[in-house]
């Protein structure tokens, strides 16, 4: 998987950074390091000579942008409900100024994600219920708290890994732990 990440980084011009995502709220600034990646679900980047990743496979792949910095976020319910998006938008706001901008890529949709009624509780006691039925709907959850965040505008690509043509994108529920993932990449040009 390095290589195929170093490979990513050198089609772009730039190396990428990553973290062991632990499904949480830590957040880092991006840098280029050959050693062991720090924990952490969301990465931003203020300069340009390095491009800040994530990799999912269900969980939302988020990145929200503003003048001076970006940032990439791995957003699953365990992060959504620790609060990675406002950690990542407080950190990129400490680096970069003006009206920042996100995108929700694929990941699972209110259409397939079926969830215990314990999750549908925990979501629905920190704020407005997110559920259709059984399913969880994590996309209206990231908009929700990007729009809490400040983020003016939000475009959600609309696609759910778990439905969608398995030759087009990775699904862990669908495929089972060993499967793919997907990379989310964002860097200042």
């Amino acid at each position: 998987m390095r290589e195929t990440h170093a490979e990513i980084g050198t089609r772009l011009g730039r190396p990428l950074a990553r973290a062991t995502q632990v499904h949480g709220n830590n957040v880092i600034i991006a840098a280029a390091s050959g050693s062991e990646p720090p924990e952490a679900d969301a990465l931003v980047a203020a300069t340009s000579d390095v491009g800040a990743m994530v990799i999912t496979a269900d969980c939302l792949p988020v990145v929200v942008a503003a003048p001076g910095a970006v940032a990439a976020i791995h957003a699953g319910w365990r992060g959504l409900e620790a609060g990675v998006i406002a950690s990542a938008v407080a950190l990129l706001r400490t680096r970069g100024h003006g009206v920042l901008t996100a995108a929700i890529g694929p990941g699972a949709g209110v259409c397939c994600y079926e969830v215990s009624d314990e999750l549908h509780r925990r979501f629905k006691a920190h704020s407005q219920d997110f559920h259709r039925g059984r399913n969880l709907d994590l996309k209206a959850i990231a908009r929700t708290q990007l729009m809490e965040a400040g983020v003016a505008r939000i475009h959600d690509c609309g696609i759910c890994t778990i439905c969608s043509d398995p030759e087009l994108l990775f699904s862990h529920r669908r495929d089972g732990a060993q499967t793919g993932r997907q990379a989310a990449i964002a860097w200042l040009s």
